[in-house]
């Protein structure tokens, strides 16, 4: 408990629990009366306490936010508060294929010489907020914010600092050992000592700078803005010298200040965390003018991608990735992505690839630096070009940074690639937002330490770690799957396995592919799809330890297991089947880890699988009717 609020926090909590709320307190409630979001005034300013059946999951924190270095959440009065509800589904891809937007929201006016309004949702499965202050278009701010998450004590917490921006590898610490200053880079993910695990993060990211977290050293975990630290932001830029002063500068915006969603995840277990659709709840739906059919417009195709780049596969050449192409339709694959190399053929030469893969059912994404593409008159030349080549998407690379004129950036890309009818995927970028549902041209963003990464040792633990952390914020691109040298620490079934737990909507390989179809394991590779209608994160998963998933696509079930760096005797009960089926297996060799053994049996929901994973290990089955 924290010195400084800890006689506010007990009388707070007395008089909640004596059901006598004081007049200076706002309670929203999640629509099945789960989490509760306290709003109340503390030391002439607002703050907020976040409740899960009985337990806090956030401590009573201050909202703290300054326009041009002026308060606006000090010296407060409340001045009225509307209330309203939302409650839609829509249709999604990734861990499922319909989302759930279900929630009690409220808009709470408050006055410190002019009006600001203090936006709350709260969903049964987690709660955000966000500050919204008005102003005239001709005029421009500057905002500030340093509101805090106070994690209760003795929580667990898994996060990675900055220094590889979003590209690090999480630590495992309780909240009372993070140090004063330490960088925690958003989804921050913990677990209570009573079990129920939450994330903080942010949504609806746009004309504002990127969040992140500090720590103060006394369990708080400090918002911070990109632009606001110009010495002590550790991010590692791949900007000129002259372009990293200018991204550190404050933000100005002008007109009405909107700062993100501020969110806070809450899963009374690992499945409830993973099946979380508040990041993308929180972000408005597709502009028909751009996306007539939403999600399902046609141009927009979700799938698979052989990539040359980290297993071989001779030059860059015409006929190396008309290799490739071949490569991808012989596994079903739909797309074939292009490096760098690609800006030293001729258009004649693109166009002869883009036109053989499209008679073979494979598409063709060309790399970009994003450098490339800062002003309006060079999106519109690339994406022309794109277009008129047949290209369908664009790996478009180097963000490196949350500045306000970044993330500008991201969505100037989005508009100008779907008038071209082009997708994107975000290499060397920042954490999502949940920008994908507005623009769903948006298929994935890298933003994870992957499979690049030549010093990862301990890639076991490292992959059983992301899926209930980074993962929570959108899919990432890992680029799944190698039989190399790069798999460390894990076997080849591990490998497979991570195909059907770290996916996306565009869910790029990198393994040659005359790698995977040499493999034994190639038939249920080939099978195993990027996005899914269900999924059920299954005991015992543990964060760091093991990810065991149960993933639907149509009338097809998966089961796939990462183990960590322990020996493991697990059973998997198969009670989430319908009826009996055919079992297609993937297993570890014992005695070897660059080997795969294949099983062929029957099980139905009434059977159960258990399994002795090695070290590293892995498993993966899939079950037809």
């Amino acid at each position: 408990m924290k010195k400084r609020i800890s006689f506010y926090h007990f009388l707070f909590l007395f008089l909640c629990s004596t059901h006598v709320l004081a007049s200076d307190t706002t309670l929203i409630l999640s629509p099945d009366g789960a989490i509760h979001f306290k709003l109340f005034q503390l030391d002439k300013g607002l703050a907020y306490t976040i409740i899960f059946n009985g337990k806090t999951i956030i401590e009573p924190s201050p909202f703290l936010m300054t326009v041009d270095g002026i308060s606006v959440t000090q010296n407060i009065t409340i001045t009225k508060t509307e209330r309203y509800k939302i409650n839609e589904t829509y249709q999604w891809r990734g861990v499922h294929s319909k989302a759930i937007n279900h929630c009690n929201g409220a808009k709470i006016y408050i006055n410190n010489k002019s009006e600001c309004i203090l936006e709350v949702r709260v969903f049964n499965n987690g709660a955000a907020f966000r500050i919204i202050i008005p102003g005239k278009q001709n005029k421009s701010r500057i905002p500030g914010e340093t509101t805090l998450f106070n994690i209760p004590a003795k929580s667990t917490i898994w996060y990675h600092d900055l220094n590889m921006h979003y590209e690090s590898v999480h630590v495992k610490k309780q909240i009372d050992s993070v140090r004063d200053g330490e960088w925690v880079a958003p989804p921050a993910t913990f677990k209570l000592p009573e079990g129920i695990y939450a994330s903080i993060t942010e949504a609806a990211l746009v004309n504002y700078a990127g969040m992140a977290l500090q720590a103060d050293g006394k369990n708080g975990l400090v918002l911070r803005l990109a632009n606001e630290q110009p010495t002590s932001y550790p991010y590692k830029l791949r900007y000129s010298p002259a372009d990293t002063l200018r991204l550190r500068q404050p933000a100005v915006i002008s007109g009405t200040i909107t700062t993100p969603w501020r969110v806070v995840i809450i899963g009374r277990d690992l499945n409830s965390l993973v099946n979380n659709d508040l990041v993308a709840n929180l972000n408005a739906p597709p502009d028909p003018k751009l996306f007539p059919q939403g999600i399902n417009t046609t141009w927009i195709k979700p799938g698979r991608a052989v990539w040359k780049y980290l297993n071989g596969g001779g030059a860059g050449s015409l006929e190396v990735m008309k290799h490739f192409t071949d490569g991808a339709a012989a596994l079903g694959f739909e797309h074939n992505i292009l490096e760098g190399f690609w800006t030293r053929w001729t258009q004649d030469q693109i166009k002869e690839l883009v036109n053989y893969s499209n008679k073979r059912g494979v598409s063709i994404w060309l790399w970009e630096h994003s450098k490339s593409l800062r002003s309006a008159a060079a999106r519109d030349s690339f994406f022309r070009n794109c277009n008129e080549l047949g290209v369908a998407g664009a790996k478009i690379d180097f963000f490196d940074s949350e500045a306000k004129e970044v993330i500008d950036l991201y969505e100037d890309i989005l508009k100008d690639a779907a008038k071209y009818h082009v997708m994107c995927d975000f290499h060397g970028a920042d954490k999502p937002t949940g920008l994908a549902r507005t623009y769903p041209n948006e298929m994935i963003r890298e933003a994870v330490k992957g499979m690049e990464a030549t010093k990862l040792v301990d890639r076991a633990t490292h992959e059983t770690t992301i899926p209930f952390t980074r993962f929570l914020a959108g899919p990432a691109e890992y680029t799944v799957l190698h039989f190399g040298d790069r798999r460390q620490n894990t076997t080849w079934a591990h490998q497979v396995a991570s195909a059907a737990i770290l996916s996306g909507p565009l869910l790029t390989y990198a393994a040659n592919p005359d790698t995977i179809l040499a493999n034994p394991a190639a038939k249920i590779i080939k099978s195993i799809p990027a996005v899914w209608d269900e999924t059920i994160v299954l005991p015992p998963s543990e964060i760091g330890s093991l990810a065991v998933f149960a993933r639907r696509k149509g009338s097809t079930w998966f089961v796939a297991i990462m183990n960590g760096v322990k020996q493991q005797k697990i059973r998997i009960p198969l009670y989430f089947l319908s009826g009996s089926y055919k079992v297609l297996m993937a297993k570890d060799n014992t005695h070897n880890p660059a080997s795969i053994v294949i099983e062929h049996s029957s099980y139905s929901s009434k059977d159960s699988i258990e399994l002795n994973l090695v070290p590293g290990g892995g498993f993966i089955a899939r079950f037809s009717k």
